[in-house]
């Protein structure tokens, strides 16, 4: 989050403070009453499903309850992964990437009890010791530390840390020397600088880091079209992974709240990057410009018990406001040349969960969504708030039925009889209660799926009636896959407002033909600003989008746009002294085309 724009919201934040501390939002989690694991699952589905708590950013007005947190850092500790995000009054803790189990904890100093919560978190591990620091203007937030996180057992490590910096990260060298870089900033470089393990005070000054480029990459332009238009761009959200000796320093730019938030790489042979050589790769390491949810910036990169690399970063939502974002996790990885990617295409499709399937393979199930734009039938439906609102694939939009009540719902035909193998509901915020803020640990989605051939006679695919766990992003891999031409979802609980969703998304194989590969493809880079193209293509009859591969190598096209029902992108993301190279495939319900051959953009 930019610091700019974190500067007006602290007037905010300290009213906030006062009515939380009036109210009986929380209700502490102690590690018994956790969330008893599912049966099991091996895929997941961005954005993940946890239960992001409410916040009034950017200021009380009503219309600012919604669901938010982005910033995301997670560490294995001990065989288990932790999340920590902005603004959730505690943390998740997970055996599986799957289902992840809230602790309540508010970190705040221990002889002040004001607001004081962790805002884009730097989370670190020391040895043993797992610690815990928050953005902070000032010198006075603590760093804490635990060696026991999952039952809740922290205590201060240092009761005000001298130096403070936003958006920090912790690094842990081979060596065991201690670096914090930090930096949110439209006008300044991140920073990074080495700090005493025993005494956490800086060892020198804090030395630059980066600073971004964006007169030559294209993708580090502010604005929903790269355009630089009211803003200069903002660098934010760093982060260190070594490996094979070289460091490589990420970040997260231009902006938050648009499609294009991505995390770029710089790459250096020393941990603090001032007066050393240093390349920064031309693209993006994580960016999903395209599809259902979109963004991918201001994260970090962790490696599971299989040793296979993965990134989580926040995705973009901004509907209720410009900060209304969730979290998607993506397969990473080294190339034997050490670049260092991320696989972001299909990124919001079924993807298979930690596995010894190698490192950063990306490997996904070959289950295609089967109702986009598909006929849609519902129960009822408030003012403009649109039944194919549903199924639109922008997580944007939403339909919203006029009421909350049980009995209200949504089907969906999927055009034919088809395979079908998991299905997602991706909740909206609609008329959420005005008094829905921070974080509540009572709140549950009540459901029940159907399937039928000819929608009159209904199968119970998932019963859910009795849930008590919160569920916003609800993703459901079957026992078995099931064939089924029509889905119905059936509301029995909302945990407050409207019975309303964003996407209703069934996922699997719609037992025909694959598309046809795109016979026609080229792209016209722009002279006047080598930055910028435009992608054209011949459509393709029974695709219902494309996939349009690129990169600065043949062998190297690691970024990823999804196109919807278009057959042409305006592209805005070049390094603009870097020869390009692209690819496209057609999509549709049953699989993907061959790609087209790889072609030269100079």
């Amino acid at each position: 989050m930019g610091i700019q724009r974190i500067k007006k919201k602290i007037t905010s934040y300290i009213v906030m403070a006062i009515i939380f501390q009036c109210t009986f939002l929380l209700c502490p989690v102690s590690y018994s009453q956790l969330v008893a694991p599912q049966r099991e699952q091996h895929t997941y589905c961005n954005p993940i499903n946890i239960d992001y708590g409410y916040t009034p950013i950017p200021d009380f007005t009503e219309w600012g309850r919604h669901r938010a947190t982005a910033d995301p850092v997670i560490v294995n500790y001990k065989g288990d992964y932790y999340l920590f995000s902005t603004n959730q009054w505690g943390y998740w803790w997970s055996k599986d990437m799957l289902n992840w189990n809230f602790i309540s904890k508010k970190f705040l100093r221990p002889w002040n009890q004001g607001y004081d919560e962790l805002c884009a978190p730097a989370v670190g591990i020391i040895g043993d010791t797992m610690i815990v620091f928050g953005s902070t203007y000032t010198r006075t937030f603590t760093i804490w530390m635990s060696t026991n996180p999952k039952a809740n057992e922290w205590k201060p490590l240092i009761d005000s840390f001298e130096i403070g910096g936003w958006d920090p990260a912790f690094f842990t060298d081979d060596d065991g020397r201690l670096y914090m870089y930090n930096g949110s900033s439209n006008t300044y470089p991140t920073y990074g600088v080495e700090l005493n393990r025993k005494t956490f005070r800086p060892i020198g000054t804090r030395m630059p880091m980066y600073l971004l480029q964006d007169w030559r990459y294209g993708w580090q332009r502010f604005g929903e079209h790269m355009d630089n238009t009211f803003l200069d761009p903002f660098i934010e959200g760093s982060w260190m992974t070594k490996h094979n000796g070289k460091y490589y320093f990420q970040y997260g730019a231009p902006g938050t709240e648009f499609s294009g938030y991505a995390d770029g790489v710089v790459v250096g042979s020393q941990p603090l990057f001032d007066g050393i050589e240093i390349a920064p790769q031309s693209d993006p390491l994580s960016m999903k410009l395209g599809g259902f949810a979109r963004g991918a910036g201001h994260g970090s990169t962790f490696r599971d018990n299989y040793k296979n690399y993965w990134h989580v970063s926040t995705i973009m939502l901004s509907v209720k406001n410009n900060f209304e974002r969730r979290i998607g996790i993506w397969p990473a990885g080294f190339d034997k040349d050490d670049v260092m990617y991320c696989n972001t295409a299909f990124g919001d499709y079924p993807a298979w969960l930690p596995s010894l399937q190698g490192e950063g393979s990306g490997v996904r199930p070959n289950w295609m969504l089967l109702n986009y734009n598909k006929p849609i039938t519902v129960s009822s439906t408030l003012g403009g708030f649109h039944a194919n609102n549903a199924n639109d694939e922008d997580i944007k939009t939403y339909w919203s039925a006029a009421t909350g009540d049980k009995g209200e719902w949504i089907q969906t035909d999927l055009g034919n009889t088809s395979t079908v193998n998991a299905i997602q509901i991706n909740y909206a915020d609609q008329d959420v209660d005005s008094n829905r803020l921070g974080k509540w640990n009572d709140q549950y989605h009540q459901y029940k799926l159907y399937s039928s051939s000819d929608g009159k006679k209904w199968n119970v695919l998932v019963d859910k009636s009795n849930n008590k766990t919160d569920v916003p992003h609800e993703y459901v891999e079957l026992e078995k896959p099931v064939q089924a031409r029509f889905i119905k979802l059936e509301n029995i609980h909302m945990p407050t407002g409207k019975f309303a969703i964003s996407g209703l998304r069934v996922f699997g194989n719609g037992n025909g033909a694959k598309p046809d590969a795109v016979r026609t493809f080229f792209v016209l880079r722009t002279e006047k600003d080598k930055r910028s193209g435009w992608i054209k293509w011949n459509p393709v009859s029974n695709a219902y989008a494309y996939n349009i591969y690129y990169g600065t190598a043949p062998d190297k096209l690691y970024n990823c746009i999804m196109v919807l029902q278009n057959n042409e992108y305006w592209f805005k993301a070049m390094d603009k002294l870097k020869t390009y190279y692209f690819s496209i495939e057609a999509i549709n319900e049953n699989g993907v085309s061959e790609k087209t051959r790889v072609i030269e953009v100079k």
